[in-house]
């Protein structure tokens, strides 16, 4: 699998902040992808080494569109922990 479809895009919220000052950064990702595969797009995608990974499935919730009832989808996110002193330049700014 192609790293930068495993990637989907990064997770940018108040708490996913606060884990980057430890080194951890979140991540959408492919529903298919493993710890293994996910790890890996890191490691080509931002030249970092990842110590470990986290992966959770986001269940859908139910949302209301007017007098219609609906979910929103499924998803998979990962928490990947960088080594010590390493950081992806994309979340920093640089």
């Amino acid at each position: 699998m192609d790293p930068a479809k495993i990637i989907i895009e990064p997770i940018v919220t108040e708490k996913s902040n606060q884990m980057r000052d430890s080194g951890k950064y979140a991540f959408k990702v492919d529903s298919r992808a493993n710890k293994i595969q996910i790890m890996q797009a890191i490691r080509e995608l931002f030249n970092v080494h990842p110590v470990s990974c986290r992966v959770m499935r986001v269940k859908r919730k139910p949302k209301r569109v007017r007098y219609q009832l609906g979910y929103t989808s499924e998803w998979k996110k990962a928490i990947v922990t960088l080594r010590a002193g390493e950081a992806i330049q994309v979340f920093e700014g640089v």
